[in-house]
């Protein structure tokens, strides 16, 4: 009897620290919200333009681009981008590329399929190179929208529609592009 209540007594002496080892496991690990998306992304994109304008033929042609972005949030990013698209034949003789630097702002649909649609409208700085007749640049907009999916963590495929106009002295040369592009994240 004598070593029965010697086991007891050890027992009692041991709770205390028994339930503050069982309370400190009681909270999981903190685990990352999947909402926290934000990084730095690089893109690039490969296109065919058509060429709206009134001081010349219209005409399609071949475009590119590149740029840096943010993503704030599941829902909102912003990129710098260059484009050029080129080599349209306005007239007989005359060709005319252009190239932009825009600030874009998007708003992505996040959902819970791998496919991501997006609006965006973005404005800054727009080139024209007509040839014979000169060169010329203005204030120059876009307005996007497409969908995206994810390859990887990464990796997101892009499809989308762009409208661009630059506004320059003369007749603005409005473009409607579609391309397919990828985003690389950091």
């Amino acid at each position: 009897m004598k070593i029965f209540k010697l086991i007891l007594l050890a027992g009692f002496a041991v709770l205390p620290f028994a339930a503050a080892a069982n309370a400190a496991d009681v909270e999981p690990p903190p685990v990352a919200e999947e909402n926290d998306v934000t990084s730095f992304y690089l893109r690039g994109d490969l296109g065919w333009s058509f060429l709206e304008w009134s001081g010349g033929d219209d005409d399609s042609a071949f475009s590119l681009g590149g740029g840096v972005g943010y993503q704030f949030n599941e829902n909102m990013r912003a990129d710098v981008t260059a484009d050029w698209s080129g080599e349209y034949d306005v007239a007989p003789g005359a060709d005319m590329s252009t190239t932009t630097v825009l600030g874009n702002l998007y708003f992505d649909w996040a959902n819970d399929s791998p496919f991501t649609p997006y609006v965006g409208a973005g404005i800054g700085y727009g080139w024209v190179d007509d040839t014979p007749s000169g060169n010329d640049s203005g204030i120059a907009y876009g307005l996007a929208a497409g969908v995206s999916m994810g390859l990887t963590d990464n990796i997101d495929l892009d499809v989308g529609y762009r409208f661009r106009d630059i506004m320059i002295s003369g007749p603005d040369p409005m473009e409607h592009q579609v391309s397919a592009g990828v985003r690389f994240n950091f």
